[in-house]
């Protein structure tokens, strides 16, 4: 379903939470907070809404929004969202060589940074996303809090983008 900036500026908090909840994954608490920003003037002005409110976050609170994202190439049970963007590049359907190796990548990953590696794949192809992965394992703690962060609000942009008909 999709929405006019219009609908979303007169949504109680709840219906406002129910219908962008998703658009961070597994963290509605954005959306809720974001609710008290309106009226929204167009969709840059929502976006950035929401942003705001990641920006403001505790340093727990960051890390657990990039906790909340799945490994890239996971059978692992993921929101909706992340099935379909996944699927849009081909995760789904890794070959077994493949599949090893995002898996190799993702622990070493999550050895190193106690996260998962978050990539706005919308903007990638499997080759790509490996390739990042290989170039980030080489960042600071610091670095990669910042670029999953990043990542994360363009994830966000896609899926609200979606959500949003005068995007």
């Amino acid at each position: 379903m999709s929405y006019s900036i219009a609908q979303l500026n007169e949504m109680k908090q709840a219906d406002f939470v129910a219908a962008l909840g998703a658009v961070f994954e597994d963290t509605p608490a954005i959306a809720q907070e974001a609710w008290t920003q309106r009226p929204f003037t167009d969709w840059t002005d929502l976006q950035q809404a929401m942003v705001d409110v990641v920006n403001v976050m505790t340093e727990a609170e960051q890390l657990a929004l990039i906790r909340a994202h799945p490994d890239l190439g996971s059978k692992a049970k993921m929101a909706e969202a992340s099935v379909q963007e996944q699927a849009g590049v081909g995760l789904d359907r890794l070959t077994p060589k493949e599949y090893d190796r995002f898996q190799t990548l993702n622990q070493a990953y999550k050895a190193k940074f106690d996260f998962p590696f978050i990539v706005a794949v919308k903007n990638h192809t499997k080759t790509s996303i490996l390739e990042a992965f290989d170039r980030r394992l080489h960042n600071t703690p610091t670095a990669e809090v910042k670029q999953a962060i990043d990542e994360i609000t363009q994830i966000a942009a896609f899926r609200l983008a979606a959500l949003v008909t005068d995007a």
